[in-house]
């Protein structure tokens, strides 16, 4: 970026998605109002403070990167020529909308999760343990995979990895706003894309098939199915510890005394989890062959986790990734009839290639 009119046409050319965040926040506030439920503004403020700090520590994670790979021999004139620039500043300040959406859409959508009790009662596990046992014959999926991953060691190793998940909420949307190696096109499907995950996977559908997942079943609905993986996750977490034993003990107290603040609530199907990782794999494979590949098999290995650690079913995962490569597949149809709106000034960059190639 090199003037002012190019965060003009790339803010014109990401409307649709500030103006669908805009009204997924407004039926979100309508709804708190209806069931007098007073709006945190605590969590929005901090998810602010996270993903900036999530774009910071990117900034200096990519400068010492690249100091260690090019090794110039005039580091500060390499580092102000390449991010001290008018089209570095002037990218940055593009990228403030869709953080501050992305921001917002976390806490909003984490209270959302918390009122699905509102609108739904749980009652679909007992329909997904059934259909899970008849795909696999007979069999839950934890039981498949415990063999391969129930040492206490790896269940610990995989419990930090699915925590780190996390990140890609916080610097993963940072470096999708603010790299220079990410089209403008790829960029705004996957911010629409990322604001209908929250809103139709993890907020429409969670309501639709509101269900708890296996760790909660029986504390929750007195299903007792899952005793003996949750057993063997408490045991595992004495030996060493596991991250996602006292996230959920935490989960389950937040759910009794009726919290709805910022990671509260609980929902199994679909699992966002895996929707977020299968959301970062499509837009890397359009973008790098590389990250792709590694967004891939993060994905995969969450899912695992996701399954291992007892909070979804393997289920829960086939309607996520289901459900994003619709969410994905359809995004681009929205801009190419928002690119034929009539607008004050020429959007090149944006009428190329609004439907990558596959």
């Amino acid at each position: 970026m090199k003037h002012w009119s190019d965060i003009a046409r790339r803010w014109w050319g990401e409307f649709p998605v500030y103006l669908y965040a805009l009204v997924c926040s407004a039926v979100v506030f309508y709804l708190w109002s209806r069931f007098s439920i007073p709006y945190d503004n605590v969590g929005s403020f901090e998810s602010l403070g996270i993903i900036f700090t999530g774009a910071v520590m990117w900034f200096f994670v990519d400068i010492i990167w690249r100091l260690f790979r090019d090794r110039p021999a005039r580091p500060l004139r390499w580092a102000r020529d390449r991010y001290f620039t008018i089209s570095g500043v002037l990218r940055a300040i593009a990228a403030v909308p869709v953080l501050a959406m992305c921001a917002i859409l976390i806490p909003v959508f984490s209270s959302l999760k918390a009122m699905i009790p509102l609108f739904n009662e749980f009652e679909w596990d007992a329909t997904f343990i059934a259909w899970e046992r008849t795909l696999l014959f007979g069999y839950d999926a934890w039981q498949i995979l415990q063999p391969l991953f129930g040492y206490p060691i790896v269940t610990a190793a995989i419990a930090v990895v699915y925590h780190i998940w996390i990140l890609l909420l916080y610097i993963g949307v940072a470096v999708i706003a603010l790299s220079p190696g990410v089209s403008d096109d790829i960029r705004r499907r996957f911010f629409l894309s990322y604001a209908l995950s929250w809103s139709i996977v993890g907020g429409l559908m969670a309501t639709i098939f509101a269900s708890v997942g296996p760790v909660f079943v029986e504390p929750i609905l007195g299903i007792t199915d899952f005793a003996a993986q949750m057993d063997y996750l408490r045991w595992a977490n004495e030996q060493v510890p596991v991250m996602t034993v006292p996230v959920q003990e935490g989960l389950l107290e937040g759910y009794f005394a009726r919290e709805n603040g910022l990671g509260r609530g609980i929902s199994a199907m679909p699992s966002m989890h895996l929707a977020v990782c299968a959301l970062f794999w499509l837009a890397a494979r359009d973008s790098s062959k590389a990250w792709g590949r590694a967004f891939f098999w993060f994905m995969v290995v969450i899912w695992i986790g996701s399954v291992h650690t007892a909070y979804h079913y393997a289920l829960d995962g086939v309607v996520s990734l289901a459900a994003m490569w619709a969410i994905w597949k359809a995004v681009p149809y929205v801009f190419r009839a928002w690119d034929r709106l009539p607008v004050p000034f020429a959007q090149p960059t944006l009428r190329t290639n609004t439907v990558p190639a596959e």
